[in-house]
């Protein structure tokens, strides 16, 4: 690296004392918030509507403990099934083949168009639609039925609606992520003879994760939040649960606080998993731009 040349003309000043200025305006902006923040929480913690003191009395109740329960449940299976299935609806929307991406095409187009609890609710009235549910050779007999109001009951209506409307939203975060790696890791892939699944497993998809993960935290947020919607079709979650017992007791807002803050609790574990997994997928990119910026420094000028 060649040196730089200082100029006579140059105004050198003694620097070795040198502080940076005080910012006050950020000082008192933070101040300010900061008041305001106390000012709130002091209003919420002291309101005797909130009714606190019933808040904790069934925050750990057994009835809502299961409840939260089947939310997580529901959230977990809806996530895996719905994860699985947007992965090979964002395959075959990629596809060349006309027919596989047109049907993923239309898939990902109904089940984001349509509203989540339209969905719910069809799913659990399919019965009024078709009574029975075959298996038959097309226009021909029917190889074997079941009743629908057997299969159809609150869970698998509740696994099934949001199972299929989440594969639409993975299907497009899995497909933009694979968009995201680089077409010159693909054309090596079938440098060397690689079949396409392999090339999915061992080098595209692990690169992809970085720009995956991201979106997917925000999905199995939003799933958390969606799990609630079960609640109009009598499936006994943790809104189900605090709205159970409220209607008994008539102490709307105490239980409602107690289904929030079991909302708040569980995204904000999942947000602090969610930044592992990130720093996990984007070590390897840290290490790159550690060596494109040792590179650069060494560079002579």
């Amino acid at each position: 690296m060649t040196e730089r040349t200082i100029s006579p003309s140059m105004d050198l000043r003694d620097v070795a004392n040198a502080h940076q200025p005080i910012e006050w305006g950020r000082w008192l902006l933070w101040a300010f918030v900061l008041v305001v923040a106390a000012n709130f929480a002091w209003i919420v913690a002291w309101n005797p509507n909130f009714g606190w003191p019933i808040v904790a009395e069934w925050f750990t109740a057994e009835s809502i403990l299961k409840g939260l329960s089947v939310t997580l449940g529901l959230t977990v299976v809806a996530m895996i099934i719905g994860t699985a299935i947007g992965l090979m609806l964002a395959i075959a929307r990629m596809s060349n083949d006309t027919l596989f991406s047109s049907l993923a095409g239309l898939f990902i187009w109904f089940f984001r168009g349509t509203p989540l609890l339209v969905q719910l609710i069809f799913w659990y009235n399919l019965s009024t639609l078709f009574p029975q549910i075959s298996i038959a050779v097309p226009f021909g007999p029917t190889l074997v039925s079941w009743n629908t109001n057997d299969l159809i009951t609150p869970m698998t209506a509740a696994i099934a609606g949001l199972s299929l409307n989440e594969a639409a939203y993975m299907a497009e975060i899995i497909r933009g992520g694979l968009l995201s790696v680089d077409k010159g890791q693909v054309e090596a892939t079938d440098a060397f003879g690689m079949t396409r699944g392999r090339a999915l497993r061992r080098i595209i998809i692990p690169q992809a994760m970085r720009s995956i993960i991201p979106p997917t935290g925000n999905q199995l947020i939003s799933m958390i939040k969606a799990t609630s919607l079960v609640s109009v079709i009598a499936m006994a979650d943790l809104l189900y649960s605090v709205q159970a017992v409220y209607n008994r007791t008539f102490e709307v807002i105490p239980m409602l606080m107690v289904a929030v803050i079991w909302y708040l609790v569980i995204t904000s574990i999942l947000n602090v998993g969610q930044g592992f997994i990130e720093r996990y997928y984007a070590r390897g990119e840290r290490g790159a731009t550690d060596v494109r910026a040792n590179v650069r420094m060494e560079e002579p000028a």
